[in-house]
């Protein structure tokens, strides 16, 4: 915890440091949005910092195997809530609860009547008078907040313009891997369904915590699109960014068994490596990897942002070392372009990076690096999709 104190001590200096450059910033009205930016970057770092850094030392609370929601035998509807400091919780919405009691573990129960119709209904908790959305519930990840710190006299790469739009789709799947339906959001670009031309795919994962809602959502994906084929600076492309929040070897077999067949079963695609890419963020990266040695011959394009096999596992580096050996004649036949970006020191993926593009060298498969300022953030990976998709299928 003492490590985690000083990565906290050294963040709000560094943001405190920031003060020293305002009559610069301020005699260049150009640079707010980049301050703007970096201080939002380094408040949701600090946040990381408390959050996930600690994670090894932390103990382990209710809320870790929480079941929020479930349906009795009765009819009735069970709903919890970790909450041990709350005065008291009740049940809003849609549903009322007729039973509400709170275990010395700091776990709120409210349980309904019996025999409720079945619908679909919408609920909140009211935690001492506060409204407050279910943090357990699957769909929580796509509602979360989130501001735009851009002044309005910007205009940035990544912000709707006025510009022919691709759709943004939401597609359901069957899913065997997971023995589900699971969802995914796919962009066409302009005019893609006024032809009959077959075009390439790009594949684009998220990071841990999120789901397929990220990279439409906070990641813009549909307006950098939208905007860079319009000023002719990518070919035409379809993007497909599925729902990574699965365990990584699941993931893998899902996107190459049957996310993959999928598009090219109802999209309008070209069905080969040369004609797909895949690149992934943070956890999204090790997906990627996963997927790769999983299957070497089906991409030609790859950026592995903020990303990396863990080095604090020897044992499993050497796993992966040999994988990659396995299938380094394929790979090295099929890659054409491979990349590895990061957000520079503040990343706190960076030390993964490079022993892993190592291992990928060692066995002849050629890659690129790439870092800029900005940390573990959107920030970054905005400018990595830009970067990325200006450079492939050409």
């Amino acid at each position: 915890m003492k490590h985690n104190k000083n990565r906290i001590q050294q963040s709000l200096i560094g943001s405190l440091a920031l003060s020293d450059h305002l009559p610069e910033i301020i005699s260049h009205p150009g640079k707010w949005h980049r301050l703007l930016l970096i201080l939002g970057c380094q408040i949701w770092f600090l946040h990381l910092d408390a959050q996930n850094f600690g994670i090894r030392n932390r103990i382990p609370t209710p809320n870790d195997s929480l079941v929020s929601f479930v349906v009795n035998n009765d009819g009735s509807a069970t709903f919890r809530l970790y909450a041990p400091d709350a005065k008291s919780v009740e049940l809003g919405g849609d549903l009322k609860a007729e039973k509400i009691e709170r275990a010395n573990n700091g776990v709120w129960t409210m349980s309904t009547g019996p025999n409720i119709n079945p619908s679909a209904y919408r609920y909140v908790f009211k935690v001492d008078g506060m409204n407050v959305i279910d943090p357990k519930n699957p769909m929580a990840a796509d509602f979360r907040p989130m501001v735009e710190l851009v002044p309005k006299s910007e205009s940035l790469f990544w912000q709707k313009k006025d510009v022919p739009h691709g759709l943004m789709s939401i597609v359901y799947y069957e899913s065997k891997a997971t023995n589900s339906t699971r969802r995914m959001f796919v962009w066409t670009p302009p005019r893609y369904f006024s032809n009959d031309k077959k075009i390439p795919v790009l594949y684009l994962m998220h990071g841990g915590g999120d789901n397929d809602t990220n990279w439409p959502g906070q990641g813009k994906a549909g307006w950098i699109l939208d905007n860079l084929f319009a000023e002719g600076k990518i070919t035409q492309m379809i993007v497909v960014m599925p729902d990574g929040s699965i365990p990584v070897e699941i993931f893998a077999h899902d996107l190459g068994s049957n996310i993959i067949p999928f598009i090219e079963a109802n999209f309008r695609v070209l069905a080969d490596a040369p004609h797909r890419a895949i690149a992934g963020l943070s956890m999204g990266g090790i997906q990627l990897l996963e997927t790769l040695v999983d299957y070497p011959d089906m991409f030609a394009y790859v950026n592995v942002m903020s990303s990396g096999w863990f080095t604090r596992n020897p044992e499993s580096l050497e796993k992966y070392d040999q994988r990659v050996k396995a299938v380094a004649p394929i790979l090295k036949k099929n890659i054409k372009y491979f990349i590895f970006t990061t957000g520079g020191k503040a990343d706190m993926a960076s030390n993964n990076t490079p022993p892993t593009q190592a291992i990928f060298t060692k066995y002849g498969i050629k890659s690129e690096f790439s870092e800029m300022d900005g940390g573990h953030t959107m920030y970054v990976w905005r400018h990595d999709l830009y970067n990325f998709t200006t450079k492939i299928f050409k």
